[in-house]
């Protein structure tokens, strides 16, 4: 009896509440195009897609790098997530070097008072440029200056030609950080085929960013997973690129540098995980080739 009285009020709390209603599946929400990462007490990384910037906050102003706003709407976001963490003024806004990618669209840093400061052949070059969209530096560096801001010791250093030939580092002594862009890779290969390049002086720059005292890269491309690199993944870019070398001379002392087939057939195993490998490789080696077989 008891059981029978149980499933008859089973059966009317059914029929007065109707069926479960199957759940709607939730609309997936696109995370937003930037993120910001505080890396110590006064140093952030601004990050929008694939380019990254790094900005550092003191108690007299804030110190800005690459605007990274070319068409896309990056320096509107930076500056916001900059005042996420402080109303104090934006002093200063370096660049890394001269290509449009990483310091295009700096107009809103301006309108907000900072000083643009560039090696000085990055401001020669855009002199002669005019892009409407790029701010001129209104200093410029030659072989090394320190920004000294609330406590916090910034040194710009021109490491030599690389992949241009005004690439400043952005060196933090204190806290061991190295903010560089574009001649040092993390996580792929050198881009097509080492565009606005320099060889042999790649090297030196390399040889020179290892000899200072640091612990922590920022890179102005992410690296995998979002971390940060360390002096063995510069190592390995050195490594990296005397391999692509003897390969291309190699194939330049048989007179091949020209023959499309020859480079394509070249293969590095040792690399192969890194990306961009099946894309970039041969643009690597062409550029090695122009260098060995052509003296360009």
């Amino acid at each position: 009896m008891r059981i029978t009285h149980l499933l008859a009020s089973f059966a009317v709390a059914a029929l007065v509440t109707g069926p479960a209603p199957a759940q709607a599946p939730a609309t997936p929400v696109a995370p937003p195009p930037f993120a910001t990462t505080k890396l110590t007490d006064n140093v952030y990384i601004f990050r929008y897609g694939g380019h990254q910037s790094m900005f550092i906050v003191t108690p007299e102003g804030v110190i800005a790098t690459d605007p990274i706003s070319l068409k896309r709407p990056a320096a509107a976001a930076y500056i916001a997530e900059i005042r996420k963490i402080t109303q104090a003024p934006i002093k200063y806004v370096i660049y890394s070097h001269h290509h449009y990618d990483h310091i295009a669209g700096g107009k809103p840093f301006k309108d907000a008072g900072a000083t643009f400061i560039a090696h000085k052949n990055a401001q020669a070059h855009l002199a002669k440029l005019k892009d409407p969209d790029v701010v001129l530096p209104d200093q410029v560096v030659d072989e090394r200056s320190t920004i000294e801001l609330g406590g916090t010791r910034l040194d710009l250093l021109y490491v030599g030609r690389n992949h241009s030939d005004n690439s400043l580092v952005m060196y933090l002594p204190k806290e061991k950080i190295l903010f560089a862009v574009d001649f040092i890779w993390l996580g792929t290969i050198a881009f097509r085929d080492l565009p606005d390049s320099f060889l042999p002086d790649y090297y030196d720059s390399i040889d020179r960013v290892l000899a200072l005292d640091w612990d922590r890269w920022i890179p102005g491309h992410p690296g995998p997973g979002g971390r940060l690199g360390t002096k063995d993944d510069v190592r390995f870019n050195k490594e990296y690129l005397t391999d692509v070398s003897n390969a291309a001379k190699e194939l330049a002392d048989k007179g091949q540098c020209l023959n499309d087939d020859a480079m394509r057939a070249v293969k590095l195993p040792k690399y192969e995980s890194l990306g961009m490998y099946n894309v970039w490789l041969f643009g690597n080696v062409e550029r090695f080739c122009e260098y060995w077989g052509r003296g360009y």
